[in-house]
């Protein structure tokens, strides 16, 4: 079982001491549903692949993800604020220099959680610039990633990294 798995599988057993963060800035709704990130294999490691319910709340200088199971039991959470990244699982709480650090750490590879408050949305995020996509399914591209709106509609969202190794990220949000 990789480190992230074995964290994933302690957390849920252990969930109910985990401590809740206080109120978050105000904005747009939280974004809630199912997500599944893959990274795939490389010579020197395996492939991970997580799947869990989300909510996603804040926004990209203050905020919050919470990973559950299917079951409603938080696995584990990441919070950050501008002096602050860290993931809280039953287990305590980790400390990070960047949320790029903490998705690197967890799942081996930079997932970019800023830029999935507007990827959700269904928009490139502002903070880097982006290029609708030329293929005819609708989607555009940014910060190296592809994003598939093809289903949005539907609340599907993909994204995949195509550099080795390819990451994708796939959400099912809640009906909004």
């Amino acid at each position: 079982m990789t480190r992230f798995g074995w964290l994933l599988a302690t957390a849920a057993l252990l969930s109910g001491c985990a401590t809740l963060p206080g109120r978050l800035p105000d904005g747009e709704p939280p974004l809630a549903g199912r997500l599944t990130v893959r990274v795939d294999a490389t010579p020197t490691s395996e492939a991970r692949n997580v799947s869990a319910a989300f909510e996603l709340q804040g926004n990209p200088q203050q905020g919050r993800l919470d990973l559950s199971t299917p079951l409603g039991t938080t696995m584990a959470q990441a919070r950050w604020a501008p002096d602050r990244v860290a993931l809280v699982t039953s287990q305590g709480e980790t400390r990070f220099a960047s949320l790029d650090d903490l998705t690197r750490e967890v799942l081996g590879e930079s997932v970019p959680v800023a830029a999935l408050f507007d990827w959700l949305r269904g928009r490139p995020w502002p903070g880097a610039p982006s290029t609708l996509d030329a293929s005819p399914e609708p989607g555009f591209r940014q910060l190296g990633w592809a994003v598939s709106l093809a289903r949005f509609g539907e609340g599907w969202i993909s994204a995949r990294r195509e550099q080795p190794p390819a990451v994708s990220v796939r959400a099912k949000l809640d009906d909004r």
